[in-house]
Order: structure tokens, then sequence, then C-alpha cells
């Protein structure tokens, strides 16, 4: 596997067998999240093993610009080992700079509760992003917040980025958001609600079904460590009593990227393994750990341990056909195993793949028939029928690192003798959460064809 300089792609060849190790780079969800919060806390946080990526980089210039001070500390030593430390001081529940012009890449997960956070605390702000950004829907958190008195304007196309951000005037301690888009949109409300329960609780109520629940458990997770409860009454609503601060845990670690974690464990249960992922495992706070339990009804092997999970192959995957709401990302990697299942797999309720990077549905099931598969796509559904032997493709990415991710698989044979060459366009678009992603990959694959 050599990368080209130019023109912009990698080429894959056939891979018969899949075994090794793999160091999962921090979480984008936790890092972003764990920021955001120390950022907010009282006190200086040490973070160890932040995800180094392009949303997190994102994240971190805009603290910078908004006047919170952090230094990374390379290689300090925990527990005896080497990590990076970033350190933040918190600005107690405020911004030292009132005023900023924010640029957010194509980051959900910093825009979102950033907005929120900014709309609160107040001053004058420009929130802006990559043109893909501003296709991305924020109208469901900005109506919520302008409901109870924020000042958030569009400045583009209305219900998307960019967004100007001015003081408002809070009037009210109950509010409400729609669940069916994106469970940032809650997940930014919980974490500024402490800012606004001052004199009176506040409580959120979700309208409709709420969608990607373990991402939620993630946020309430993490405010828990930054010392904020909240009182939850199921999924309908969530209630923040007053008097409640961030403060600042001390140290706090990240755990690998469960929804990285995917294309290792997809690609052992495909072509032999085993492989272990090191960084995440049966006691992670994030719900994309779910995944090995498809990989399991189709066959997979699954064994974990406290920070680590492994899978290797037992004979031919099987087709499945499953809800794939509560974990949208990872979902992405089934479509993937499909190719090497026996008969038609069908991935259920994943309309949120519409509104994330690209189009996820429509650039799936587009990559997937340059495959050779049979594919059908509907409003909130994938139906993937694999052909009897892989065509060789080149792979469109759409400057979406999951897309890069999940088709480095087809690369692989395995047993149902299907893998084919594979070009994949873009590879640098993984550096948005998992920048070694092809050196890892190639770190796993054995017995290359040609």
């Amino acid at each position: 596997m050599a990368e080209q300089d130019h023109p912009p792609y990698i080429d894959l060849k056939p891979v018969m067998h899949v075994e090794g190790v793999v160091r999962l780079p921090g979480s984008k969800s936790i890092s972003n999240r764990i920021l955001l919060l120390a950022a907010l806390a009282e006190g200086e946080t040490k973070i160890v093993d932040l995800l180094d990526s392009d949303d997190t980089q994102v994240m971190l210039g805009a603290l910078r610009a908004l006047g919170v001070e952090w230094t990374e500390v390379p290689q300090e030593a925990v527990n005896g080992t080497a990590r990076t430390i970033h350190r933040v001081q918190g600005a107690n529940g405020n911004f030292p700079n009132r005023q900023a012009d924010l640029f957010m890449g194509n980051a959900g997960t910093a825009i979102r509760p950033l907005t929120a956070a900014l709309a609160v605390i107040g001053g004058d702000y420009q929130v802006s992003g990559v043109a893909r950004m501003h296709e991305r829907p924020i109208g469901d958190l900005v109506d919520a917040l302008n409901a109870v008195g924020a000042n958030i304007e569009y400045t583009g196309n209305p219900g998307y980025p960019p967004l100007r951000i001015r003081d408002g005037q809070f009037n009210t301690n109950r509010l409400s958001v729609r669940g069916n888009v994106s469970s940032q949109f809650l997940t930014a409300l919980l974490m500024v609600a402490p800012l606004m329960a001052h004199s009176h609780a506040v409580t959120i109520e979700v309208e409709g079904e709420l969608i990607s629940k373990p991402y939620i458990e993630i946020t309430l997770n993490l405010m828990r460590r930054f010392g904020v409860t909240v009182e939850q009454d199921e999924w309908r609503s969530f209630t923040i009593s007053t008097g409640q601060r961030y403060q600042s845990p001390g140290n706090i670690h990240v755990e690998g990227d469960a929804s990285s974690a995917s294309y290792f464990m997809a690609a052992g249960a495909i072509a032999g393994g085993p492989v272990r992922v090191e960084g995440v495992g049966r006691d992670s706070i994030q719900g994309d750990v779910r995944f090995v339990h498809a990989l399991q009804e189709m066959g997979a092997h699954i064994t974990m341990g406290d920070n680590w999970i492994e899978s290797k192959s037992h004979g031919p995957l099987k087709a499945i056909d499953a809800d794939f709401n509560h974990i949208p990302d990872a979902a992405m990697t089934i479509a993937i195993a499909a190719l090497y299942a026996e008969g038609t797999s069908t991935l259920r309720n994943i309309a949120s793949w519409r509104v994330k990077e690209t189009d996820r549905i429509a650039a799936m099931a587009a990559e997937l028939r340059k495959l050779g598969a049979e594919v059908e796509e509907g409003a909130d559904y994938l139906k993937v029928t694999p052909p009897k032997v892989l065509q060789p493709a080149t792979i469109d990415t759409y400057d979406d690192h999951r897309m890069a991710m999940c088709f480095s698989l087809a690369s692989l044979d395995g047993t149902a003798r299907r893998g084919t060459e594979v070009r994949i366009n873009d590879p640098k678009c993984v550096a948005k959460t998992f920048p070694d992603y092809f050196t890892a990959f190639a770190g796993i694959a054995h017995d290359t064809k040609y």
C-alpha cells in the first residue's frame, strides 16, 4: 500500500488475511465534549489522550479565539506510559473574549454545542464552516434557543450556518427541541443548561423520537464527571436543577474511538483475525461498542475486555436485517460487511445519514454499486445484496472520513473470496478523526495479492 502524493488517492491490493493489534485514537465525540466542558468549568483540567484530528483542532482553535487558555504537553508520563496531555484552564462559565469570528470547518460536534454556549453566554460572534457545513441543518437548535430569548440570526440560508450570535434576553427555563434530526441539538442544550439554571431549574423537552440515544448517554456521563447531574424522564425530558456549576475533575481520560474500532472489528470478521483494538472495551461509555453485537449476529466471533475488543472470523458472514438508529456512524461499516454476507442485508432507521458530512445513504449506494452490489436506497434505509465477486473500483469519498475508512474493507478477500483492488480517492479526508488510519490498516494486512 503506497499513498500517492499526486494524484490524491491510495491503491489497495486484495488482502487475504488480517491479524494484529491497533491502538485506537481518542473518540471525537468525547474529545470535543470534554474540551467545551473543561473550558466552561472552574479550575484546570488535564486531558489525557485527546484526539488529534481536524475536528478537535477546530474546537481548540475556537476556544483559543474565545480567550480560553490551553497548552499541549507532549509525551508526559501517565502511570509509567508516555501520553500527550492537554491542560485547559476553565473560564468558569464564561468566555473572556466576547467578540470573535469562528471557523468551525465541518465539525458538527464542535459547532452545535459551541453555538448554544455562545448564545447563552452572550457577545458578538460570527460562526461559519466549510461549504458542506453550510448544508448541514442547525435550525432545530437555533429555533429552540431563540424561542427562549437567544439572539441568533442566519447570515446565509435559513436553518443552516453561517450564523451571527449576539446578546440575548432569556425569559424562560423550559426549552423544547426536536429529537429526530440530530442528537447533537439536545447535547448542545444539555451542555449549556447549567449556565441558564441560575435561579430556576431548566427543563429540556424532546419533541418526537430521539435518535442516536447512546450519544446523549455520553453527554450525560461527561456532565456528571464535571459535577453536573441531570434528572431524566426516560427520553422525553431532562431537568437540570439550579445552583450546579461545572467543576474540573482534575484529570480526565479520552476513550479510544468506538466508531473507528468498527473498521478493524469488521476486518477481523471478514478476513480471519484475530484483530484486537485497544482503548475501548466492555466498560465504554460509547454506544458504538454495540456495533460488535451486529457483527456477532452476522456470525463473527467477538471477545471483550475492560479496555479491548477482539474480532475474528467464524466462517462466512450472514446477512442482517436490523435497526441502526442507535449507532448510525458505526452502521456504515455494516453496509460494507454486507458485501461479504450470504443474502441481502437491510439497514433500517438511518435517516440521520442524510445530514452527516455528506448524504451518506446516497453516497454509500453509489459507491457500493461500483463494486457490483445490488443496492436499494430509501429515505431511511439501505438494502445491500453482494455480488459473487467484487468488481475493482475507484471509490469517491465526498470529503467524508467514514466513506474512506469503510471502503478500504472492500480490499479484504476473506472467507468469501470476494475482495478486490480498490482505489480510494482523497484518502487524506480521514484526518477528520483518524489521520493514521491507512497506516494502521496496512499494519493488520497480511498475504496481500500481487
